[in-house]
Parts: C-alpha cells; structure tokens; sequence
C-alpha cells in the first residue's frame, strides 16, 4: 500500500473539511428554507379591488408565528408598463427570511389604463392590507414599503401622497396612509422630467400617454412633488451610471428629504447601471437596509 507523505496528507484533511464544511453549510440553508417554508403560508391571488374592469390582485405570505409581524408590501417594476408579481416574487426573499409577512401587489400597466391609474392601485393596495391586518398578521406600527425602479416609486408615492392629492377615490379609507418605512431601489422620483428633454423615456411617456393634463398628472404622482416634514425614513440603493432612472433622481430625493428633516440614507453604488448589482453590491445595500430599519424601529 502506498505511504501518503505529510503534505499529501494535509491536503486530503484539508479537501475532507472543505467537503464537510459545505455539508455544514449546505445543511444550515436547507434548514432555515425548511424554516420559512414552515413558518408561512400564502394566499393566493387575493383580489384588493376592482378597476377598468380587471381584478388587481395580490399574493400574501403570511408569517403564522410570533404575533403580528414587521411586513413588506412590494411592488414590481417595468416602467409601468410591464412586469408581474410572479417574476418578482424573489425579490421578497430577504424579508420573508427574517419571518415578514409579505405583500406582492400587481397593478394596472400602462396598456390598460394610464397613469394615475397604477398610483391609485398602489394606495389601494396597502389600504387593503391595513385593513386586513389581523389576517395576515401584520404589525400596523412596522409596515415597509418597498419596490425596484417602478415599484420604487410607487412605493414612495404610496407613502407620501396626502389624500388631498384626491388619488385615494378608488378605494375606501379617508385617513392618511402612515407606514414606518420605505426602500426604494432606483425608483423614478420626478416623472415630469422622463416626459421631456434629455432624460426624456418611452416608459414614462407611454405611461402618462396623450392625456391634455398629463404634465400636471406628472407632476402630482412625483414623489419629489409631496416631501414635507413628517413622512416615513426613506432609504434608496441607487447605480450612479443607471441609464434608465438617472441617479440624480435618487439624490435629488435625499437632498429635498434632508430639507425638510425626514430622516433617510442613499446607498450609491459606484459603477451600478439599473440593477443587475453583484453579490457584494447586494450583500452590502441589504446590509445597509437592516441598519438603517433597525433605527427605524422596524427591526428590533
């Protein structure tokens, strides 16, 4: 039989523990899948209203343990104009993992009514969900609003719009909207400037259409348009180089939310386009996300 020298055997004990390592590891993520699995379960498809003749619907996963829990309520992308709740659904991992209840909404798109229609759905939808919190088990007082690009801004029109802006007439509920946070990844925060001049996108401009008012109706869905003291903590990851929602919409946010003593951080991302970000560059914004809800009083 053949002698294995030193060096031979320290590289057969070093392959055994990297392969016990990842069985290690490979047991500890099968576990905590295990866990979340365990410690949810989904309605499907729930209808949140009615409106141009589509049922808007949304899936909630239920956290079932633990009293009321921190909950997501997210909205997808696609410049209003596409995208699903189903293709997005991954986006809400994070969250379910830390034993949220989660909310994926859909909305109208751009090719079934045109804006403010999509606004309009995504006040809606977090109406229904405050309503329904003892179904779905949600802590009223750590609500998080959230999305990417489009679902971004809905996310914080959503939160930011005041009923005065008479956006609110499709669904019950005169009170304002109070939420304890928003995360906003790269979302639009000034629709009216995507209508023209340089930073001029298709996106938006199927989005408002042909309508006579639609600079007004531009101006009245931009977040940038309704910040004032008292709004929810804002946080927003952003690419400096995102070539679809330019990453002066994200400062310009910070800048008007410092103005006015509304507590809210940017994570730029050096080099980042319009997602598509890198493990290290996610690891670190969902990193700066948990810090920044932890001051928030979300997380605890």
């Amino acid at each position: 039989m053949q002698r294995l020298g030193l060096a031979n055997l320290l590289l057969l004990a070093g392959m055994l523990s990297l392969c016990q390592g990842a069985a290690a590891q490979q047991s500890d993520a099968m576990r905590h899948g295990v866990s979340v699995m365990q410690s949810h379960y989904l309605l499907a498809d729930l209808t949140y209203g009615t409106a141009s003749g589509q049922d808007l619907k949304m899936d909630v996963f239920v956290a079932g343990k633990g009293g009321p829990r921190p909950t997501l309520v997210y909205f997808h992308g696609g410049g209003w104009v596409s995208g699903s709740k189903a293709t997005s659904m991954l986006y809400t991992l994070p969250y379910l993992s830390m034993g949220w209840t989660v909310v994926n909404v859909e909305y109208r798109m751009a090719g079934t009514a045109l804006a403010p229609a999509a606004v309009e759905d995504a006040r809606c939808a977090v109406r229904y969900a405050l309503s329904r919190q003892k179904d779905f088990n949600i802590d009223p007082q750590r609500v998080v609003l959230s999305g990417h690009s489009a679902g971004g801004h809905l996310a914080l029109i959503a939160a930011m719009l005041p009923v005065s802006a008479g956006l609110d007439r499709q669904c019950a509920g005169r009170d304002e909207i109070k939420v304890a946070a928003v995360v906003n990844w790269y979302g639009i925060t000034d629709v009216v400037d995507e209508l023209d001049g340089p930073n001029m996108k298709e996106y938006a401009v199927r989005w408002l259409g042909a309508q006579p008012d639609r600079a007004d109706i531009a101006r009245r869905v931009s977040p940038l348009t309704h910040v004032r003291a008292g709004l929810p903590p804002v946080i927003s990851v952003h690419g400096d180089r995102d070539d679809l929602v330019p990453y002066a919409h994200a400062v310009r946010l910070k800048q008007a939310l410092d103005r006015a003593g509304v507590a809210n951080a940017l994570v730029t991302v050096e080099g980042g386009r319009h997602g598509g970000f890198s493990t290290n560059e996610e690891t670190r914004a969902y990193e700066a996300i948990e810090t920044f809800l932890r001051k928030a009083g979300v997380l605890q």
